[in-house]
């Protein structure tokens, strides 16, 4: 594992640590409100585990500020505020009120994906890890459907927030991220050196055609996952609008790309990449790829 991936490593697990310590404060000392009912009760942990979540990652990030080099401080803050996310999204699930339980389970599953990717990079392509690695700033259209899907979901958690309790649904969505979290890992180690973030242009000495294993199954099994992995986002959220709207652009996304890595993998290795073709599907419904 690089360097930094250890310090992304000891950076997170510090973040998780420190806030649950926090939060095992805030339920013990700083609780003391009296209130009739327990729903009203979880509401006011959820103000106070929210609040102080934050402070923490501004102390942290100030405090890491002053000890780090700016190289290593970009890389700390940013595992800090996925460890204090996934710590948050654990505490709200387990923790407060029943109605923020999926909303738990997403900041969970969006914490662990950005950082594992990181993570994953650091021990597979360790020459090529960078601060791109946790796929925080993929793209603008990235930010921009994780921006609709909050607005989607506090808007009907506002208009009609029992909408959002429909806890199987949520955990159609759970299993289906996690599925599609193992299964774009499992490419990533199995294809190791050979897997990249980026579509390469040019042939790497070392680079050679990964057939077996995950890749014996479809062609392109870390796109699947992501693929399923971005739809169960949303139906964890129960978000009908942005559920729809995310498998359209997810498929779009994936065609192109497909299309675009593939006319490089033919380019690469010729014959022996057309005859892998005709043996193995992409593993993306109705996207066959590239085909001369």
């Amino acid at each position: 594992m690089h360097t930094y991936g250890k310090i992304g490593c000891c950076s997170f697990a510090v973040a998780g640590i420190l806030h649950l310590c926090t939060t095992v404060f805030i339920c013990l000392y700083l609780h003391p409100v009296e209130v009739a009912h327990q729903e009203e009760k979880h509401t006011i942990g959820l103000h106070y585990i929210t609040v102080s979540s934050f402070v923490l990652l501004a102390v942290s990030c100030l405090i890491s500020r002053l000890l780090f080099q700016e190289q290593h401080y970009q890389i700390v803050w940013r595992s800090l505020l996925l460890g204090i996310g996934q710590a948050f999204g654990i505490t709200i699930a387990l923790c407060c009120s029943a109605n923020y339980t999926s909303l738990g389970w997403y900041i969970l599953i969006m914490s662990f994906f950005h950082f594992s990717e990181f993570v994953v990079t650091s021990v597979i392509r360790p020459q090529n890890l960078s601060l791109e690695s946790f796929l925080l700033n993929h793209s603008k259209a990235y930010g921009i459907a994780a921006l609709i899907s909050w607005i989607e979901y506090w808007t009907e958690f506002w208009l009609f927030p029992g909408f959002k309790n429909a806890y199987w649904i949520s955990m159609l969505g759970l299993l289906l991220c996690i599925g599609g979290e193992v299964l774009r890992k499992t490419a990533m180690l199995t294809a190791f050196h050979n897997f990249d973030h980026l579509i390469r242009t040019r042939r790497e000495e070392q680079h050679q055609l990964v057939t077996t294993g995950i890749y014996s199954l479809c062609r392109h099994p870390s796109y699947v996952g992501w693929f399923y992995w971005s739809i169960g986002t949303q139906i964890i959220l129960c978000n009908p609008l942005c559920a729809v709207a995310y498998t359209f652009a997810s498929w779009k996304f994936f065609h192109e790309r497909v299309f675009e890595e593939e006319v490089t993998l033919l380019h690469f290795f010729g014959r022996d990449y057309v005859a892998y073709q005709s043996k193995v599907p992409t593993g993306l419904p109705f996207i066959h790829g590239y085909n001369m």
